[in-house]
């Protein structure tokens, strides 16, 4: 199909796809950095400061990860022009309900309804793509999306330290207002709706329930259980239901006559492929992302915006050419794009693994201009680890999507996002549940060493004393310097298991992926204009 004469609608079609799914991803970052002056603003009635907090974070990552496989499925049955529409406004909604919420509590109950909203966005705005794009083209437009989506994430920590410390933390939740409301503009107006037309038989809510339950559970288990720092009996017994659900779906789809799943989606290599990497892959960027602005602005005493703006080089480069190795990936094969990219990512990620514990840090600060200018620690110890981390990134991710959207056919394409999204986001939890283990050993073994006869079992040390973050004022100098080079090893050690994560990720794509022709099926998978 030719840009020509439909360019108008292309363009607007790929805009509110892009839109769509930028704001689900901006917000799961843009957040972090406003939550301390949330606890300080906003009065609590049932919660106590830390515990609110972490609901009002990671109670929208957890209805987003639980309904994302239902909602892709929904998507392909009832349209996904229907669908991606019922999101925008659920979302706009609990954006400006989450902005202007008068408590901790209605806040948290917003961020969770927002989750479930987001949940709608991801995997429709890429079937849009793939149903109104062809060839190079659509390899094009996944590139776009990639960087943006992509892009936001990264970003997302600066732009939201910007807001927290010029504007007002609300701010970060109501700018979602106005780009909802282009996004559903563009919509209305110029998407096709299409659908899966081979779904002819009932929605199999079952099997809904069922996988809302296996990816919930395991999500709620590993971010519940990293919070109670594994003593809770409750972060086990939601992992084994997780667990259950998950080993027991696909015997449930097996018998199903109309599976949510069918599991004839993982008879394609390059999908198989492709979400194994994904795990492997996403588990080393929730690693990094997690890690380094903790490091950044725990330890090493980087102000909030300046801890955001450290990852820019590596977004700027994904949003530039991310478009390009799209279309290279759609010409000539994802396989090479998807091996190099992680190897490059790795060593830009063993970079920072010789971060020192006396860095200097960046005090970024709006009201000073000459704070802009980065310190000399930052230009030789973290600005060449983004670089070679952003040209990697650069040319696996828009390939990624590529390669997952062409493994199968176009009437599975919101489905088949569903499933990856959802892997690339609980996946990593599990990832990082892990290594939050060894991290956390690290850093008090580590702590023990450097300060002989400290009582860890004393609760003043195991609260106050945290990997990562500063100490608490008034705490005694060499136990100080002790914890700030206790987390030098500690973000070491999770870099290291990170940039070797993502060497296994190239080697699986390098040896897995294999060169296949579009998968574009018109007719099973109708545009209606």
């Amino acid at each position: 199909m030719s840009w020509a004469e439909p360019v108008t609608r292309k363009g607007w079609t790929l805009l509110a796809a892009v839109l769509g799914s930028s704001i689900v991803f901006l917000d799961s970052t843009v957040v972090n950095v406003a939550l301390p002056r949330i606890g300080q603003e906003l009065p609590a009635m049932l919660f106590g400061v830390l515990e609110g907090q972490s609901y009002i974070y990671n109670g929208y990552l957890l209805t987003l990860s639980a309904l994302l496989i239902l909602a892709g499925a929904l998507s392909d049955y009832y349209g996904r022009r229907r669908m991606f529409i019922v999101g925008l406004l659920g979302f706009g909604v609990t954006s400006a309900a989450c902005g202007l919420a008068p408590n901790v509590e209605a806040l948290v109950l917003m961020r969770v309804l927002q989750g479930a909203m987001g949940a709608m966005l991801i995997p429709g705005s890429l079937a849009i793509i793939r149903s109104a794009f062809e060839g190079e083209e659509q390899g094009r437009a996944f590139g776009l999306w990639s960087g943006a989506s992509a892009g936001t994430t990264i970003l997302g920590p600066f732009v939201g330290g910007l807001l927290v410390d010029t504007l007002s933390w609300r701010v970060a939740f109501l700018m979602n207002v106005p780009l909802v409301a282009i996004a559903l503009w563009a919509a209305v107006r110029h998407v096709r709706e299409s659908r899966d037309e081979e779904a002819t038989g009932s929605f199999d809510w079952l099997g809904a329930a069922v996988v809302a339950l296996g990816v919930g559970g395991l999500a709620f288990g590993t971010i519940y259980g990293q919070q109670r720092e594994w003593q809770d009996r409750l972060a086990f017994v939601a992992l084994g239901v997780g667990t259950v659900a998950t080993v027991a779906f696909p015997f449930l789809m097996r018998r199903a006559a109309h599976p949510l799943v069918p599991l004839s989606l993982f008879r394609s290599r390059n999908f198989t492929v492709t979400n194994l990497s994904t795990l492997v892959i996403y588990g080393s960027l929730y690693v990094n992302f997690y890690y380094m602005p903790l490091f950044l602005h725990g330890t090493l005493g980087y102000s909030a915006a300046a801890g955001g703006l450290a990852g820019v080089p590596a977004s700027l480069l994904l949003a530039l050419f991310s478009a390009r190795s799209g279309a290279l990936a759609a010409r000539y094969g994802p396989r090479w794009f998807m091996a190099v990219g992680p190897v490059l990512m790795s060593l830009g990620v063993f970079w920072l693994s010789r971060l020192p514990a006396d860095s200097q840090p960046w005090l970024l600060r709006p009201s000073d201009p000459a704070s802009m200018v980065p310190p000399m620690s930052y230009v030789v110890d973290v600005l060449p680890a983004m670089l070679m981390f952003g040209v990697g990134l650069m040319l696996v991710v828009a390939p990624l999507t590529t390669a997952l959207m062409t493994s199968v056919p176009a009437h599975q394409a919101g489905l088949a996002s569903s499933i990856n999204n959802a892997i690339s986001r609980v996946g990593p939890q599990i990832v990082g549940a892990i290594v939050f283990v060894a991290i956390t050993s690290s850093f008090y073994q580590g702590l023990s060493a450097r300060v002989p006869g400290l009582d860890q079992s004393q609760p003043d040390v195991r609260h106050q004393i945290s990997p990562l973050n500063p100490p608490p004022e008034g705490t005694p100098p060499q136990l100080a310097a002790a914890a700030r080079e206790a987390s030098a090893d500690a973000f070491h050690l999770a870099m290291k298991v990170g940039a070797s994560l993502l060497v296994v990720g190239g080697l699986i794509n390098g040896l897995g992926i294999r060169k296949q022709e579009p998968l574009n099926q018109p007719t099973a998978a109708r545009v209606v204009p």
